[in-house]
C-alpha cells in the first residue's frame, strides 16, 4: 500500500485528487503497473488510477485478463472502476480509505454475484488513516480557496 500512497502523493503535487494505485503479480510479487489519477491533466473523467493501471497492465501482459494479480488502491473504487476490475478479472483488491459517497465495491459485487460476474477478493481499510488523511487535507485546501 505504501507504493500506492506514493502515487497518491504524486497526484497531490499535480493538483489531482490524490488517489494512487499499483497492480502486483501474485506469482512474482513484482509491481506490473503504477499510476495516480490524471483526470484534470488528461481532461478525461475516466482517467482514474485504477483504469490507468488496468490499461497499462493489459498492454504489458498482452492480455485482456489480469488473473493472478492484486490491486492496491488508496480509496475504495467507484462503480466504473469496480466494473473494470471485475471485467479484467483481477484476483484481489486491497484499498485504503472507504468512500461513503462513491465507493462501490461491496454494492456492485452483490449485483455481480447475481449476474455471474467475476468477483475479486476484497480487503478494505488497509492504512486507512494515512490514505484518508491525504484526501481530507487535499479537499480542505480546495475548500479554503
Amino acid at each position: 500500500m505504501n507504493e500506492a500512497i506514493s502515487q497518491a502523493n504524486k497526484a497531490l503535487l499535480a493538483d489531482e485528487v490524490p488517489i494512487g494505485a499499483i497492480l502486483v503479480d501474485n506469482i512474482t510479487n513484482k509491481v506490473i503497473a503504477r499510476a495516480h489519477n490524471l483526470i484534470n491533466n488528461n481532461k478525461n473523467a475516466t482517467a482514474h488510477a485504477e483504469i490507468i493501471i488496468i490499461n497499462q497492465a493489459c498492454k504489458i501482459k498482452n492480455n485482456k485478463y489480469l488473473q493472478e494479480t492484486s490491486m492496491f488502491v488508496t480509496l475504495e473504487p467507484c462503480a466504473m472502476c469496480a466494473a473494470a476490475i471485475s471485467e479484467s478479472k483481477i484476483k484481489r483488491i486491497y484499498f485504503g480509505a472507504y468512500d461513503e459517497k462513491k465507493g462501490s465495491l461491496e454494492t456492485l459485487m452483490k449485483i455481480y454475484n447475481h449476474k455471474n460476474y467475476f468477483i475479486p477478493e476484497i480487503y478494505g481499510g488497509i492504512n486507512e488513516s494515512k490514505c484518508s488523511l491525504i484526501l481530507k487535507n487535499f479537499f480542505k485546501i480546495k475548500r479554503s480557496k
